[in-house]
């Protein structure tokens, strides 16, 4: 008799596994173990065929070096820092994403929060929430109309371009900084290519953040970096914690030199409680309170997003249990 293959889901999904079980049922034992810390895989993982990821622990060497007869590491999910990727090639694992599983929801996240930070809603929510005088449109202070505005995206990539197209839609002039992206991109959107982060910067009066997390996007986005924004800007993250230095946008929040900011990740997730930025968000005589916006890492998400990293990460561990070749392979 043929042994059942495993498939092991770390995080994130509990059950019951019904999509995974569809698509994987016959050729393999799929079990989901729920974990918060990559340290509680010990014993759990080393035998597995392949291996489902999403975002809330990593897979380190430590781990990824115990693995015995793993096929595919399936990061489901857009960005895969928190796989090894570069030890797993070295021990002939491949790892793969699902890159396009939450296009629409993220781009749409990124302009939602642009669009209440402009229009001065969060901040008249706020203010108007905790009593505070004169019910009038005018403490917001200068609100500027969208038509014509800079719209400046690091990034631009599926949800880059996305969100671009959005602003655009908007009036939004827009704007992109990605040296990987080829020529002639911005010809077929109608947008406009810069050649340098600190030309995007200058001009953007909303700038969102859209690359992956790597040595090279590693805090893109600090203070010296917003400092080189114009006066009463907006800065939007839905890509990576580590690409914004976010204290440094709480110390622009609070000169003012930042009109708001909307944050979707943040380095360590869940922040500690005593973390200078929830301290300074939660403080009601700070600026940030009434000028920063923090999501718990749900811009990726919608009920429609969910089956989609659940279903197409089945899908490629089904094709390499099965003798196909993976997709989207990222090492």
């Amino acid at each position: 008799m043929t042994k059942r293959a495993k498939v092991v889901i770390t995080d994130f999904i509990t059950d019951p596994l019904d999509k995974e079980q569809e698509i994987l049922g016959d050729l393999a034992e799929v079990v989901a173990l729920q974990v918060e810390h990559e340290d509680e895989l010990v014993g759990k993982i080393e035998n597995a065929d392949a291996i489902m990821l999403y975002h809330f622990i990593s897979l380190s060497q430590k781990t990824i070096e115990q693995l015995t007869n793993c096929k595919l590491i399936v990061r489901c999910g857009a960005g895969y820092d928190n796989v090894d990727h570069q030890f797993a090639r070295s021990k002939g694992i491949p790892v793969a994403n699902v890159p396009d599983y939450g296009t629409e929801e993220v781009a749409d996240s990124a302009i939602g929060l642009a669009l209440t930070l402009a229009r001065g809603s969060h901040f008249l929510n706020s203010r108007l929430q905790r009593g505070q005088e004169p019910w009038s449109y005018a403490q917001a202070g200068n609100i500027k109309r969208l038509r014509g505005l800079t719209f400046g995206i690091i990034g631009f990539g599926r949800i880059g371009k996305a969100a671009g197209l959005r602003a655009k839609a908007l009036g939004m002039r827009v704007v992109y900084y990605d040296p990987y992206v080829p020529d002639g991109t911005d010809k077929s959107l109608g947008v406009e290519r810069q050649e340098s982060l600190e030309d995007l910067l200058a001009q953007s009066h909303v700038v969102s953040c859209h690359c992956f997390l790597n040595e090279e996007t590693h805090h893109i986005i600090d203070a010296a970096a917003i400092a080189r924004m114009p006066e009463g800007s907006f800065l939007v993250n839905t890509a990576r914690g580590g690409v914004v230095h976010a204290e440094a946008v709480v110390e622009a929040l609070a000169s003012g030199h930042l009109a708001g900011a909307g944050i979707d990740v943040l380095e360590t997730e869940p922040p500690a409680d005593d973390d200078p930025v929830l301290t300074a968000w939660r403080d009601p005589d700070h600026p940030a309170h009434d000028r920063l916006i923090i999501n718990p890492h749900s811009a990726f998400y919608s009920d429609e997003g969910l089956l989609d990293m659940r279903i197409k990460g089945s899908q490629n561990c089904r094709r390499v249990l099965t003798g196909e070749a993976p997709r989207n392979v990222v090492n």
